[in-house]
């Protein structure tokens, strides 16, 4: 996967460490602002789908 640019988590507030996400239609990538050049966690667009939905139905029924 050649990385697109990284767009940070709407969640995050200026200046904290956040988590930054990418993609293509064949991976999903992940990584910490505070140290971008350091370890990606890689998966597939149908586990991070998943991961976003039983966030989202959690957050709804929390």
């Amino acid at each position: 996967m050649s990385i697109p640019g990284w767009q940070k988590s709407s969640y995050c507030g200026e200046g904290e460490s956040c988590v930054h996400v990418t993609g293509d239609r064949a991976e999903v990538a992940l990584t910490e602002s505070s140290d971008p050049s350091g370890a990606v966690l890689r998966t597939s667009p149908t586990v991070w789908n998943a991961l976003i939905r039983s966030i989202k139905d959690a957050d709804n029924h929390g």
